[in-house]
């Protein structure tokens, strides 16, 4: 078993039982990973992957309402994020040596579901940065029935001469030793503390809101700040290699806020339009973190995901009997 990790149960207002273990990346990393219990007769787990800056608690009542529907969850705190070990000196930064390195994560959250126990079939539910982890994840044979993304970051928003600019800054940045330097409008402090509500690019409503924004209060060790120069890089060529990549055949359910203003929409509509069998449902009036809308949004769109899920799992069973 592993070892009990700190967990903020009171601020992630999940299902009873939820617990945090401290694992290992294979390159010696410390990695924070979380289970959130479904019922005893669970139909499977959903393999959560977070977007930049996020951490385990915020999907605390995403998982509750999962568990209200018959699924495990397990997430985790990626590399230099969370309570998950951070590399610069300034541990504020959002920072990665390479976007490859995420799968490494990958891999010791598969290692969990075993070590834990946990029902299968797997499930695929990624986030934002999470998105472009789990599609590469998903490239790679990431053994899943089903998944499904909110606002996932195939590619990053920029506007016309914003694009090469950050590509040419942040090549060279981290060509001359600089890609621990913040990029450009960037800095320490996290989004929630240091803007306001009104105008925000997250969310519409005001408890998601107030619920985000009390954890990363009430426990500022979670916080985290603008991306290097160097995760600006890797993730921009990521997100270029993983558009050259042709669609996994895994059954995929993705949704985009129609307010939608952190990643790039064009991305995310093309790669959907391309994924044999996919589906965009588009969230009216939503911003970038749907499942961090208002209840009634929240319960929806988990309810649609567990339809997809069961569906995909049925799919799958005659492949697997065969």
């Amino acid at each position: 078993m592993f070892e009990a990790a700190p967990f903020h149960a009171e601020l992630a207002d999940g299902p009873d039982g939820g617990r945090a273990f401290w694992v290992r990346a294979e390159d010696g990393l410390r990695l924070r990973i979380a289970h959130y219990p479904g019922p005893a007769k669970a139909e499977g787990t959903v393999l959560l992957f977070p977007g930049r800056t996020e951490y385990v608690e915020k999907y605390g009542r995403v998982s509750q309402e999962f568990a209200a529907r018959g699924f495990h969850v397990l997430t985790i705190d990626w590399r230099g994020q969370g309570l998950a070990d951070r590399m610069l000196e300034d541990v504020q930064t959002g920072h990665v040596h390479l976007f490859a390195d995420y799968q490494k994560d990958v891999a010791a959250l598969l290692d969990a579901v075993d070590v834990l126990g946990l029902p299968r079939p797997l499930h695929l539910l990624a986030h934002s940065m999470g998105g472009a982890i789990g599609l590469r994840a998903l490239t790679r044979g990431l053994p899943v029935a089903a998944a499904g993304f909110t606002a996932p970051m195939w590619g990053i928003r920029m506007f016309g001469p914003v694009r090469p600019a950050a590509w040419a800054l942040s090549w060279s940045g981290a060509r001359m030793g600089m890609g621990h330097f913040y990029a450009p409008s960037t800095g320490p402090g996290s989004y929630l503390s240091r803007t306001a509500f009104e105008g925000n690019v997250l969310t519409t409503d005001r408890a998601s809101w107030d619920y985000m924004l009390r954890q990363v209060t009430e426990v500022p060790q979670l916080q985290l700040g603008g991306p290097s120069l160097r995760w600006l890089h890797e993730a921009l060529a990521e997100c270029l290699s993983l558009s050259r990549r042709p669609a996994p055949e895994v059954p995929c359910l993705t949704y985009l806020g129609s307010n939608e203003r952190v990643v790039d929409p064009a991305r995310i509509r093309a790669r959907m339009a391309s994924w044999p069998g996919g589906r965009l449902e588009v969230v009216q009036a939503g911003e970038h973190e749907v499942l961090m809308e208002d209840v009634v949004t929240r319960g929806r769109i988990v309810s649609q995901l567990v339809a997809h899920y069961r569906q995909g799992a049925e799919q799958a069973q005659p492949a697997e009997q065969a």
